[in-house]
């Protein structure tokens, strides 16, 4: 099934794939540039970041985007938080009334628990061109992970939103937000994810590749890195895992 949205981008919907990111970057290899999102109805092998497994069911977003940056700013780092307004965004619309925060550096939590994860990831070649993942939990919440989860089912106010709903809403959004970008920088995305960050002025844990640091989250620096206050002055992070410090375990 190939359909079209209003910001000109495409869908093509799989019933069943391993991977919807895996299947962009396939039709990558194969020549295609998007704007295409990719969008499955169960994944077999989902994945998020540092290629942890993501679980799915039936009737939950997974769904990846290829598009080609707009320009030099389109950096990968900031587009990440461009990415997390748009979800944040449509699970708000559809959950009026309810605690959307954005989780640094790529999720996007309800009531304080995980609803979905965002993944970006640059495929080079003749032209650049990105893959953003997002995964969406509106049926389900799994139960054996290091966080709580939520699952949109339970917030919202009125009918619960099918995965094509939901994602042409999140086309919408995103353009929105890119555009936004392009005109305003990322002052203007920055300072709107900071609006909304959760456990902002907190203290919280950040996991490394090599070390465990914790310390007051301050804040994000211009450059879009996560600003850590601890003993020794300020630190910035570009790259981990945040906990707030309780687990499900």
């Amino acid at each position: 099934m190939l359909k079209h949205f209003p910001s000109g981008s495409s869908l093509k919907f799989y019933e069943a794939v391993d991977s919807t990111s895996l299947e962009a970057k396939r039709l990558v290899q194969s020549g295609e540039a998007g704007p295409l999102w990719i969008m499955a109805g169960r994944q077999t092998d989902g994945y998020g970041r540092r290629g942890a497994a993501w679980f799915q069911a039936e009737g939950d977003v997974a769904a990846s985007f290829i598009f080609m940056p707009g320009n030099e700013r389109e950096s990968l780092s900031q587009l990440s938080y461009v990415a997390a307004l748009a979800v944040a965004d449509v699970i708000g619309d559809f959950a009026p009334g309810v605690a959307v925060e954005v989780k640094w550096p790529n999720d996007v939590l309800i009531d304080n628990k995980k609803a979905a994860g965002i993944l970006l990831e640059l495929i080079t070649g003749e032209a650049p061109l990105i893959v953003f993942g997002v995964g969406v939990n509106i049926v389900s919440a799994p139960t054996d992970l290091e966080y709580k989860a939520a699952r949109l089912i339970d917030y919202g106010s009125g009918e619960t939103p099918s995965p094509l709903i939901f994602l042409e809403a999140l086309d919408g959004r995103f353009s929105h937000w890119r555009e936004v970008w392009r005109q305003d920088g990322f002052a203007s995305i920055r300072r709107h994810w900071l609006d909304r960050a959760a456990r902002l002025g907190e203290v919280i844990e950040v996991r490394l590749t090599d070390r465990q640091r914790s310390g007051r989250f301050k804040g994000l620096s211009e450059e879009g890195a996560l600003i850590l206050a601890t003993d020794e002055g300020d630190e910035l992070i570009t790259a981990g895992a945040v906990f707030f410090g309780e687990t499900t375990r």
